[in-house]
This record gives C-alpha cells, sequence and structure tokens, in this order.
C-alpha cells in the first residue's frame, strides 16, 4: 500500500514537515496549497527538496467552489484553475483536488454541473493534470460519493475521476458497499480519516476533530477493504484536521500517524479475509483472491495475559516502602545488580526503582505485561514504530523486551507463565519476614495520566502494539476541570489501563501542585478485611466526607452495618445489574498514589460514580494550608 499524508495534519513550515514526513517513512505527501504560499521555497525548490527526501507529490489540494455557478464565474473559475495547473507543472505534480461547491455554487443542475466539470478536466488535459472530484459532506448540492461519481460518469473524460474521502462518506453514514461498483481506473485518491462519534454540526466536526485511523470510532477496515475490492492501488493519504496535531512536535505527529496507517492496513487485510464477497464459496476462499493493491500484515500477537509487575520510581523510596508494608506488601529483597527493590503481594509485584534524578517524586516509571511471546510482540511493535527500551542486563539476567509508550511510560513484555510466576523474582535477594496473613492480590488496573497533546496517540499506541481494545470514553468532573477518561482492555478484562486527559494546567500555582495523579490498583478477594489489616499497621485513607455515605445510603439502601463499615473504613461502594463493587484510596506521595478494590458478582467497571468523590478530596488535600 503507497502512503501519504496531507501536510495540513502537521505542524511548522513546509519544509519541517516534508522532513518529517520522510523520517517517519511515507511514499508521499499532499501538498496543502496554504502551505505552499506561505512557504518561503520556491516550487522548483520545493520538487527538489522531495525528490531528495524520496518523497513523492502525490497531490495538490484543495481546490474548490467550482462546480454549478454562473458563467462569468466559470470563466473566473478556469482562468484560476489554469494558474494551479501552470504552478503544478513547476512542481511537478499531476493531480488535483477539487471540492463539491459549498460556497458559490447557485444552479442545482447535474446537466450544469457534468459540462462546467467537462471543461475543466478538458483544460486539465492540456496541461497533463488529472482531477479528482469529492463530494464534500457539506457540499451545497453534491454530497454524496455516489452522486460525485455519477457527474464524472456523465462526463467521461479521461483526465476526470473522484476522489474517495473516509471522513465525507462515514460521517454521513453513507453506504461504503457501493465503491466496488465504481471502477478503479475512475478512482484518482483515497484519503482517509477517522473520528470520535459525536452529535454536532459535520463542518466543525470535520475542521477540529478528525483523528488518525484506530484513534477514532469509524470503520475504516471497512471502507479500504470496499476500496481494495474495488481495484484502487493508488496513495492512501492521511487528511486529518485537528487543533492538537497541529500544535503537536512534527516529527512525533508524523510517527503517529505513520503508525496509523500501518495499523490501517493490517486491519483492512483482516477485514477482507473475514468479509467474503457476494457470490464467494461458503469457505470464503474469494475474499482470498488478488487484488492490484496488496496490503501487508504484521506479526500475529495475542492480547495480553495479565500484568507482570509496576515500576515506580522515586530518589527517597521511604515513603513508598511504608505505604507498600501498610497495604500488605511483602519486602523481597534488592536485585543483586540494579537499584531496585521488589514488594510482592500474591500475584502482584511492585518495583521500587532507586534510579530517579535527585528530589524526584515518586511516579509510573514502567508496566510489565504477560505475553505469549515476548519476541515476536516486540518485532510487532518495533514495526509500528514504537521506540525501543534499552536495559542493561548480565548475563544470568531475564532479558526483557522494552518499548517507549507516548507518555514516556515503558512498556516491557515478558514471557507469562500458567501459574503467574516470574522467574526474574530470583534476581532479588532475600527480604523481610512475610507478613503472617498475607492477602492474595493482582494488579487489577493501572491509572496513566496522559499529556493533551499525545492522548489520541496513547490509544492508537495501545490498541495497535499492545491488542488492548478501547472501551467508550467517559467524562469526569473534578475541581480543576473534566477528565477525560479512556479504558483499554483485554476482551476477559485480565488486563485494564485507564488514560486520563487531565485538565490543561493554567497557572504556576496550579503548575506546582498536581491536581491529577496516577495509580495502581490491587485487587482482593476481601477489601473489608484488607483494610482492617491495612488500618492496623498505621494506613492513612483518603478521608470520605459523610455526605458521600448520606448520598450512598439514598441510593442503594444499604444495610446499615454494611454502610456503617464503609464509613468507618472510608470505602466506597458501587453496584450494577451485574454485581458490586468496592474499593478503598490511599494518601498520594510523589504523583503516585494506590487503591485496592474488590469485585462482587461480575461488576465490570471502576466506582465512576465515585471519581468526582475522589478527585475534590485529593484536590482539597493538595491545597490545603
Amino acid at each position: 500500500m503507497r502512503t501519504g499524508i496531507a501536510t495540513v495534519c502537521l505542524s511548522g513550515t513546509l519544509k519541517e514537515k516534508m522532513q518529517a514526513c520522510a523520517i517517519a517513512g511515507f511514499d508521499g505527501i499532499e501538498i496543502f496549497e496554504q502551505d505552499l504560499v506561505t512557504s518561503s521555497l520556491s516550487p522548483e525548490e520545493v520538487r527538489t527538496m522531495a525528490a531528495d527526501l524520496g518523497l513523492g507529490l502525490d497531490l495538490y489540494q484543495p481546490f474548490r467552489d467550482f462546480d454549478g455557478v454562473t458563467p462569468d464565474l466559470l470563466k473566473a473559475n478556469l482562468r484560476r484553475a489554469e494558474a494551479k495547473f501552470r504552478l503544478m507543472s513547476r512542481l511537478g505534480m499531476d493531480t488535483i483536488l477539487v471540492c463539491s461547491n459549498v460556497a458559490t455554487a447557485t444552479i442545482d443542475d447535474d446537466g450544469l454541473r457534468a459540462s462546467q466539470l467537462a471543461e475543466l478536466a478538458e483544460l486539465a488535459g492540456d496541461h497533463g493534470v488529472k482531477v479528482a472530484y469529492e463530494a464534500l459532506a457539506w457540499g451545497k448540492y453534491v454530497n454524496d460519493y455516489e452522486h460525485a461519481h455519477r457527474l464524472v460518469e456523465m462526463v467521461d473524460h479521461p483526465n476526470l475521476g473522484t476522489c474517495l474521502d473516509s471522513f465525507h462518506i462515514l460521517s454521513r453514514d453513507w453506504d461504503t458497499a457501493p465503491i466496488e461498483n465504481i471502477s478503479a481506473d475512475k478512482i484518482f485518491f483515497v484519503q482517509v480519516a477517522d473520528a470520535p462519534k459525536l452529535s454536532m454540526d459535520v463542518l466543525s466536526w470535520s475542521r477540529h476533530y478528525r483523528v488518525f485511523p484506530g484513534e477514532g470510532q469509524f470503520e475504516l477496515a471497512k471502507f479500504m477493504g470496499h476500496v481494495v475490492r474495488a481495484g484502487y492501488s493508488g496513495p492512501v493519504s492521511l487528511e486529518v484536521f485537528n487543533d492538537v496535531f497541529r500544535q503537536s512536535d512534527v516529527e512525533r505527529t508524523a510517527v503517529d500517524a505513520m503508525r496509523s496507517l500501518i495499523w490501517l492496513e493490517e486491519q483492512s487485510a483482516k477485514w477482507l479475509a473475514g468479509n467474503a464477497p457476494e457470490g464467494s464459496t461458503a469457505n470464503g476462499t474469494a475474499s482470498r483472491r488478488r487484488y492490484p493493491m496488496e496490503l501487508a500484515t504484521l506479526p500475529k500477537v495475542n492480547e495480553p495475559a495479565g500484568f507482570n509487575f509496576a515500576e515506580v520510581k522515586a530518589a527517597d523510596t521511604a515513603q513508598l516502602e511504608k505505604l507498600l508494608g501498610q497495604l500488605g506488601f511483602a519486602f523481597e529483597g534488592r536485585h543483586r545488580t540494579k537499584d531496585v527493590q521488589l514488594w510482592t503481594m500474591g500475584q502482584a509485584r511492585v518495583i521500587i526503582n532507586e534510579q530517579a534524578p535527585t528530589h524526584a517524586g515518586p511516579a509510573i516509571a514502567a508496566l510489565g505485561f504477560d505475553v505469549d511471546s515476548p519476541v515476536i510482540a516486540s518485532a510487532r511493535a518495533q514495526q509500528l514504530k514504537a521506540p525501543v527500551v534499552a536495559r542493561k542486563v548480565q548475563a544470568d539476567e531475564e532479558v526483557f523486551q522494552g518499548i517507549s509508550a507516548p507518555d514516556s511510560t515503558e512498556i516491557f513484555l515478558c514471557q507469562g507463565s500458567p501459574d503467574g510466576t516470574a522467574a526474574w523474582t530470583q534476581e532479588f535477594g532475600e527480604g523481610l519476614e512475610h507478613p503472617s496473613a498475607g492477602a492474595a492480590a493482582v494488579i487489577d488496573h493501572v491509572n496513566l495520566a496522559q499529556p493533551w497533546q499525545h492522548f489520541d496517540e496513547a490509544v492508537l499506541f495501545y490498541t495497535s502494539a499492545l491488542a488492548l481494545e478501547p472501551q467508550p470514553f467517559a467524562e469526569v468532573p473534578s475541581p480543576s476541570g473534566l477528565v477525560r477518561s479512556q479504558v483499554m482492555q483485554t476482551s476477559d478484562g485480565a488486563v485494564r489501563l485507564v488514560l486520563n486527559l487531565a485538565p490543561v494546567q493554567q497557572s504556576p500555582a496550579q503548575q506546582a501542585h498536581k491536581t491529577y495523579q496516577e495509580h495502581i490498583a490491587f485487587a482482593v478477594d476481601d477489601l473489608v478485611s484488607a483494610a482492617r489489616s491495612a488500618r492496623h499497621r498505621g494506613l492513612e485513607f483518603l478521608q470520605i466526607p459523610a455526605n458521600y455515605y448520606e448520598d450512598l445510603d439514598a441510593r442503594f439502601d444499604l444495610e446499615p452495618g454494611f454502610l456503617a463499615t464503609l464509613q468507618e473504613l472510608n470505602l466506597l461502594y458501587d453496584r450494577d445489574a451485574d454485581g458490586e463493587f468496592l474499593h478503598f484510596y490511599t494518601a498520594t506521595v510523589g504523583s503516585v498514589f494506590f487503591e485496592m478494590v474488590e469485585r462482587r458478582g461480575s461488576y465490570d467497571g471502576y466506582g465512576a460514580p465515585n471519581a468526582p468523590v475522589r478527585h475534590a478530596v485529593q484536590y482539597d488535600s493538595l491545597h490545603r494550608p
């Protein structure tokens, strides 16, 4: 699959965008007109630079408001078009995007539109240019790709074809199956973009909220499957308008964009393999036929079987050690060659890394996941442009395959074992005597705060590299604003990762006191017993206001003794049709706190109704004089 990207997707100058696209590995680019107009590079210099970088110049865009106009305006439009065709000759480009008219169309007549597009195609032919006509979702008279294609067929000119844009098609819920009825030689260009499902006008949705494939909710693999079956073999190019992407680091955004096309290529191949076209044999042999566009696939991996460990890094570890001990974790000892400690409770393992910069407060630094084959999983992640994490090991030590997540959390791919043990724990010396009645526990979920400019990138990273599935996102109120929460998890819930986009901090005072933290949650069988034991060991719980328990009683009509126990131990509670959820939080050290949970029945959530309480109490404790 030939990959491309529109320069409008990225921040920076045209020169910086082109360099970033080459570094990310794109085959070609679409030049957005404004990027060229504002560039200090001449068209000839752009052409030379693209050749030096190995980038094709695949599409010049956009040419707006051409068809359905009066004769006088048509004459002006043709003059404008000829100027662009001459410019394209200097650039060495042969395809231009023409959008269906939005602003100046006054005549709703397909015959007139076809005749005007025929004049444009004839003029384009004189200059060796192909016109890709696109139906904008908000076009005045033409907003449907099938309508645009009918006009192309009416004109029947070799220099006029259509451009298929996934956003304009999927945002209007148009059926994508008819794409297969379009002759491949009339599909001049294909653009792809994903988007979250939003209730708003299509123009605003398009201009601000498009994202790269895999970061939204469109059925892009199905769209691409129909495009491939139509016989198209040209560029598949990203056209994403997004306020965040155009403020973020250009090279990093380009890599994220390339990752999204690699992921889309794989997902499209899977869709084709699993969706045989009509008339194929029962076993789907027809779906495996060869098409002009060949789709590459990645090494196949299963979803992780569970968390192997969580790592917290700190310069001063005394508070962490005390907190883990109070929760009931056992100190297993220090690593024989590294400045790290191992603490365990049941199958929950926490590493304390002492190799942090001086005065750095505790922070989540790494997560380990049990996978079938760490080497294959790492190879897949690297093909998806994930940075490799270097880790020094001695000859007799476990070799972890490591990659870096968008928020710089290190992700280690570990060899899982059926009994939940980990061979690498033998690298730690003898620790202290274990508590006499240590609770069985596992890591239930990990909550990571995401920088605003990398939130969508993180969703795609964990989807593509770790096979985690994004769940419907939620927005949770906090004293400093709404927190967007995106759960990523395995199908069986063995791995649950919660990505939170915290409110942007504005003032220096707010920046000095983080109002949103990260945490690790441990699941136990009996939370009340675990809480009593932790209190006996001196644990200071996050103090929950009495108002919460009054409201809890009103909502659930709990047994009075049980309600009293919850309030006594500062436990929070939730219930749904599938089961119950009990949990409590510790105080925060650095940017980390811990949560202990108990899931009863088939409860699958995270106590979302309790999140505003936790945010408010944490905010109050951080800002208390």
